[in-house]
């Protein structure tokens, strides 16, 4: 393994020992010796006595001259020597100071991490304890109006609504917890006929709706309401933005209204209703009406639904979709309309089926568009059903159909010939039948239409 050396400025440096110097000077005498022994001989050998005094004294000369270079190259030598230690010296001072302003930068630098740790720490502390205490403090307001809202008062129960609102108010993320416990408050079973009682429930509602209006600078957004086996009265949801609603065997007294409303999600009305109001409604949830019960008036009056429209095995007392628009599959398999039911100027984009549903009194579709499937197999209308105007452009089933009052197409357009095989209708009434439609005498009551 080879061992790794330290750069020539970072090795030891050795003191040059004094005979080191005076073995120099000796050899730098001895050289001149040499050479004036030599120049002597060369002199004294010369053939001109004459010239050999003047030869010699060159030579005397000449032997000094290289003692005194041999000593002079020594001293330049030292020098030299000298300025190369003074050089070295200055390199590792400031090799020094340079290692110890980087040594102090990074202790610097340590010390303000360390403080900037420290800071954050303290931050972190004191917001945890800021949270903590604004936790308790919510906590202890939640608590305290979750109280309220269970004395035996009525009108300490109403305080506590409006202390569950404005704590909702002020602090968004607890907006679902306090509308859930709003509906938890209007599913606990009520007392009949307490009149205090009411107006808390009714303040409940007003509280939930108040906050589901998006062009409002008090809306709650992405609130959903779970108001399953609810006790309402007066229900006004009308121009909310509605979520994921569930009202599914709720009771509704008097009218309850969702009039312009923007519905995403599902919407939930399997309840039992005074009267339902939803003209103007839209949005793509998928509305859910099975099983029902409405003793009054249902109108979805130019309503735009763009999800799925479920509404089997009903009971409705009088229904209106006076222009409304489905733009998904509809059903009515199953429900029974006791009173009038108009769909005059309705669109039905995504197929409509009523099959087994019962029109008890009028049934009006008037100018109605049907683009798709029209289903009416095994209904039974029961008093003057009116398709005048209509436009079927899909298929159109009446197959098995009862028709106990007149019926009429007059003006009506069918891209193909419906299908009416085993409907009935009644023989001492006016009817106006689809071109083509054959229809024979099956007694005296009863006319029966067959396909050709």
């Amino acid at each position: 393994m080879a061992v790794r050396r330290r750069p020539p400025e970072d090795e030891q440096l050795r003191v040059m020992p004094w005979w080191l110097v005076l073995i120099g000077l000796l050899l730098a005498a001895l050289l001149g010796w040499l050479v004036l022994d030599w120049l002597l001989g060369e002199a004294d050998r010369a053939a001109q006595p004459d010239t050999r005094a003047t030869l010699r004294i060159d030579a005397i000369r000449t032997g000094l001259t290289v003692v005194a270079g041999t000593g002079g190259g020594l001293a330049l030598l030292l020098a030299a020597r000298r300025q190369w230690i003074s050089e070295r010296a200055q390199r590792h001072q400031e090799t020094v100071a340079a290692s110890d302003q980087a040594h102090r930068e990074r202790v610097q630098v340590h010390a303000e991490a360390v403080a900037e740790t420290g800071q954050r720490h303290q931050d972190r502390q004191a917001e945890a304890a800021e949270h903590d205490a604004a936790e308790r403090r919510l906590t202890e307001l939640y608590t305290r109006a979750v109280e309220l809202l269970g004395n035996d008062n009525a009108a300490v129960r109403l305080g506590g609504l409006h202390a569950l609102e404005r704590l909702g108010q002020d602090n968004p993320a607890q907006r679902p917890t306090i509308a859930a416990v709003l509906c938890a408050y209007l599913r606990m079973p009520a007392p009949d006929d307490d009149a205090r009682e009411t107006e808390v429930r009714r303040t409940a509602q007003r509280v939930l709706t108040r906050h589901l209006r998006a062009d409002d600078d008090a809306w709650w957004p992405g609130i959903s309401l779970d108001l399953t086996g609810a006790r309402l009265d007066g229900f006004d949801a009308s121009g909310c933005t509605l979520v994921d609603a569930d009202l599914t065997g709720a009771v509704c007294a008097s009218a309850t209204s969702f009039a312009g409303a923007h519905v995403h999600g599902r919407l939930s009305l399997g309840a039992v209703f005074a009267d339902l109001v939803c003209d103007g409604l839209d949005g793509d949830a998928e509305i859910l009406l099975d099983h029902a019960r409405i003793s009054g008036r249902a109108s979805f009056d130019r309503a735009d639904v763009g999800g799925e429209l479920s509404w089997r095995r009903a009971d409705v007392e009088r229904a209106s979709f006076r222009g409304a628009t489905f733009r998904r599959p509809a059903s009515f398999d199953g429900t029974r309309f006791a009173g009038g039911v108009t769909f005059r100027e309705a669109t039905f984009l995504g197929g409509l089926s009523m099959e087994h549903t019962a029109f008890a009194g009028y049934a009006g579709f008037r100018q109605a568009r049907f683009a798709d499937m029209a289903l009416f197999r095994w209904t039974e209308f029961g008093g003057e059903t009116l398709f005048e105007r209509a436009r079927f452009e899909g298929a159109a089933n009446f197959g098995r159909a009862r028709f106990h009052g007149p019926v009429t197409f007059d003006g009506a357009t069918l891209a193909r010939r419906p299908l009416v095989d085993q409907a009935r209708a009644v023989a001492d009434a006016v009817h106006a039948w689809p071109e083509g439609t054959r229809v024979d005498r099956l007694d005296d009551d009863w006319l029966l239409l067959t396909d050709p």
